[in-house]
This record gives structure tokens, C-alpha cells and sequence, in this order.
């Protein structure tokens, strides 16, 4: 059996590791009062983020056994040195796989290896420049006429009835019926893989039981052999479609990447492509009907929506965090990081840094530095999809504005949110109107 890379997606063995790297290291008030999976953090970490910032920017977490980077520039700072902090840990399970779930994954035939987030520098920029040359403005235009078709679709299902679960009966399977269209997978697959999408996302980033974990990893076998047909069906009859042209790549110069490197970007791209594309939306949407004005403001004035979705991306994106790992001795912003310490860059406390953002706490769909946020990441590893997800974004804020303008929350809702270190989205979001009064 080849050797297993240390890092990676599923690749986090029982009792894999030699005690936390910051064993003894000084925890400080900021690092007893980091709890990512309590039910305050969860809820609302952009409290903890206000409180903390200024007063430790850079803090050793005992609870992840992490350094934890809270301020704009920080942040930029790691990202744009992946030869010091690298990228190999950023699919790396939260928790250890338990014994069970380990068997069950190392029964299953999961070509799994490092790819476009996870792989290192040098490897990352020749991969990226294949991959997000192709990822061209001409086929993100082709897919916009069908995404609009799809959003006016599933409003037209609820429009008449004057109340509506936005994420369940919309948000939820519209992204993923985006990127199928963009990939060139089958639309009928669509709402199966979303569903283990969602699940991929708390194997690797939440804190699943031993239970959980095992369930999780059967059903990563089903999505991986998913993967290797829609692979193996594009070599045989590459559409007119972004997995066509990396097929017709690789027919061009198999020595660019080969094809267990394309089935692990297709893997990363179907969860990519949709689960957050799906949060951020859900996310916006609960901050514009919360506070009424900025809807109103882009009812009044839909020109503003294009920026919208970057305020949206900087308020309360779906990736607030990400991990890196130090190749070296280092430090960020004078604080000691060892050779091998995990760093948590919290992108959710940067995008609310008052040092950029003038009153950060105030959602302004018309904030002129909106775009600098970091919702999307930042460097060699900012998202590749990017321009898919905000032409998704757009449409759905678009339909939704000018199909239903006086469309609001319903009162007392309880709103809960992914269970993850670095997700985040809202699971449901109850909204009704006056069907009598729609345009």
C-alpha cells in the first residue's frame, strides 16, 4: 500500500498525533473564551470577534490547538505566504477519525489526493493556471440565461401561496444545479450529491460523533464512485462544457495533470461549487430582511446589487475560516508560531476589521471597499468558482427583489446554523408576503 499523505481529506487517523504542538504554550483570557463549537460561537461569532480583536489578535487556542488570526492584515499575511503556512491541512478533519470510520474509509476505493486547496505552492500555481484558465468569463455568461430559468422556476413553485422556506425550497438546490450545468454532470444527480456535499462539510470540518463519522464515510464512497462515471463518461464524450475542456486538455498533454488529479477536482468542485454558494446566499438574505432599509434600498435601486453580494460576502460569508499549517519556526504580528502549529485564519473577523472597513458592524450595500473582503479567500488560493458564485448570487437577488419586493421574515423564528469550525450559513429562513399584492 502506498504511504498515505500526512494531511488531507479523510486522512486523520485514531490517536494520529504526538500531543498538541502548542503543549505549553501561555493560553491567555482570549484562549479560554474560544469555544468554535459552543452554542454562542455558533450563533453569533462575530461577538466574540469584536471583543477580541484589538485586545489579542494573534492567540493560542488549547481547544483547537491552533494560533488564531483575527485582524485584516494578518490574515492577508498568511495567505499571501503559503511557503510558510501552508495549505495542507485545510480539508484535514477537525476531529480524528474514530477506528470505525477509519476502517470503513480505508475499505473504500477513494482515490482522494491533494488538489487545488490543499496541494502545495509550486504544484498549486502550474494545477491553477490549467484549472482557473478554463474557468472562463465566456462559460460563467453561458450558464447565467439557465441559472435565471432555474431561480424563476422555483419562485414560480411558491410565489401564489404568500409564505416560503427560502433554503429548503430554493437556496438549497439551485447552486447545485448551477455547477452540474457548469461541469456538465446530470441534472437528475444534482440533489444527491448536494446532500452528501452537506455531509462532506461536517466530516471534515465539524465535530461529528463516532456514529456520524461512519455514516459520513460510507456515503463519501458513494460520491467518489459518482465521480469517477462522470469522469470516465466525459473521456468517452467530452461535452461543450468545463469538464469537456479539461478532458480536451488533458487529451492535448496528459503530462499536465492526470486523470485521478481531475476526478479530485471534480470531487472538491461539486462541494465547492454549491454548499457555499447556498450558505452565503441564505446568510445574506436573513441580514437584508433583518434590518428591512438595505432591502428597500435595493428594491428602490437594483443597480445595487452586484455590490450587495460583496457586503454580503464581507458581513457574514459562508467561509469564515480556514487553516494553515507553519513549514517553519515563524511568527504572525510578533507572536511565536512553531514549526508544524496549526493557524486559524478567521477571514469573519478580518471582513469586520475597523482598521478597512469603516463602521464594519453596519451592513451598506453600497460600501465603496466592499470587494477587499475575504469571504472568498485571498492569494494563490483565492476561489477559483468565484465568478460562478457571485453570478449566482445575483440572480437569485435579483429574481427575488423584482418577483417579490414586499416579502419579509416571519416574526419569532429560531435560526440555526451549520455545526462546523469553518462554515457557516443559516439552515432555514421563513419568509411570507401578501400574494394578493404581487406584481
Amino acid at each position: 500500500m502506498e504511504d498515505k499523505p500526512a494531511f488531507g481529506m479523510f486522512q486523520s487517523d485514531p490517536d494520529d498525533g504526538a500531543g498538541p504542538v502548542g503543549a505549553g504554550c501561555p493560553v491567555t483570557a482570549a484562549g479560554r473564551a474560544f469555544v468554535p463549537f459552543s452554542d454562542e460561537y455558533i450563533a453569533d461569532p462575530y461577538r466574540f470577534f469584536a471583543e477580541t480583536r484589538d485586545a489579542e489578535p494573534v492567540f493560542y487556542s488549547p481547544e483547537m490547538d491552533c494560533w488564531v488570526v483575527m485582524k485584516y492584515a494578518d490574515c492577508v499575511g498568511v495567505f499571501r505566504d503559503p511557503e510558510t503556512f501552508s495549505p495542507a491541512v485545510a480539508r484535514h478533519p477537525v476531529r480524528s477519525l474514530c477506528p470505525a470510520a477509519a476502517e470503513v474509509r480505508d475499505r473504500l476505493d477513494i482515490g482522494i489526493e491533494p488538489s487545488l486547496v490543499d496541494e502545495e505552492i509550486e504544484t498549486h500555481r502550474a494545477h491553477r493556471k490549467i484549472f482557473g484558465d478554463a474557468f472562463t468569463p465566456k462559460r460563467v455568461n453561458e450558464v447565467e440565461p439557465r441559472v435565471r430559468e432555474i431561480v424563476t422556476r422555483y419562485i414560480d413553485r411558491f410565489i401564489d401561496d404568500g409564505e416560503a422556506e427560502l433554503v429548503g425550497q430554493m437556496l438549497y438546490e439551485i447552486p447545485a444545479l448551477a455547477i452540474f450545468i457548469f461541469l456538465g454532470a446530470p441534472d437528475d444527480k444534482a440533489v444527491m450529491v448536494k446532500e452528501l456535499g452537506s455531509k462532506r462539510a461536517i466530516v471534515n470540518w465539524g465535530f461529528p460523533s463516532d456514529e456520524e463519522q461512519v455514516e459520513m464515510m460510507a456515503d463519501m464512497g458513494a460520491s467518489w464512485d459518482f465521480t469517477v462515471e462522470l469522469i470516465d463518461n466525459a473521456l468517452k464524450s467530452p461535452g461543450d462544457n468545463y469538464l469537456g475542456d479539461m478532458v480536451r486538455l488533458y487529451r492535448e498533454d496528459p503530462s499536465r495533470f492526470s486523470i485521478n488529479y481531475l476526478r479530485n477536482v471534480m470531487f472538491l468542485m461539486q462541494f465547492a461549487g454549491h454548499e457555499t454558494t447556498t450558505q452565503a446566499a441564505a446568510n445574506g438574505l436573513k441580514k437584508l430582511l433583518s434590518d428591512r432599509e438595505p432591502w428597500e434600498r435595493l428594491v428602490a435601486d437594483p443597480s445595487l446589487i452586484p455590490n450587495a453580494v460583496e457586503e454580503i460576502l464581507r458581513y457574514d460569508s459562508s467561509i469564515f475560516a480556514w487553516r494553515r499549517i507553519a513549514t517553519k519556526d515563524t511568527e504572525i504580528a510578533g507572536m511565536p508560531i512553531p514549526k508544524g502549529g496549526k493557524v486559524l485564519i478567521l477571514m469573519g473577523s478580518g471582513n469586520r476589521d475597523p482598521e478597512i472597513f469603516d463602521d464594519p458592524e453596519t451592513f451598506d450595500p453600497a460600501r465603496r471597499n466592499a470587494r477587499r473582503h475575504l469571504g472568498l479567500g485571498h492569494g494563490a488560493h483565492f476561489c477559483m468558482g468565484a465568478p460562478l458564485a457571485r453570478m449566482e448570487m445575483k440572480v437569485i437577488l435579483e429574481e427575488l427583489v423584482r418577483r417579490l419586493p414586499h416579502m419579509r421574515l416571519k416574526p419569532d423564528q429560531q435560526f440555526s446554523y451549520i455545526r462546523t469550525l469553518t462554515f457557516r450559513g443559516v439552515q432555514s429562513l421563513e419568509v411570507e408576503w401578501d400574494a394578493s399584492a404581487n406584481p
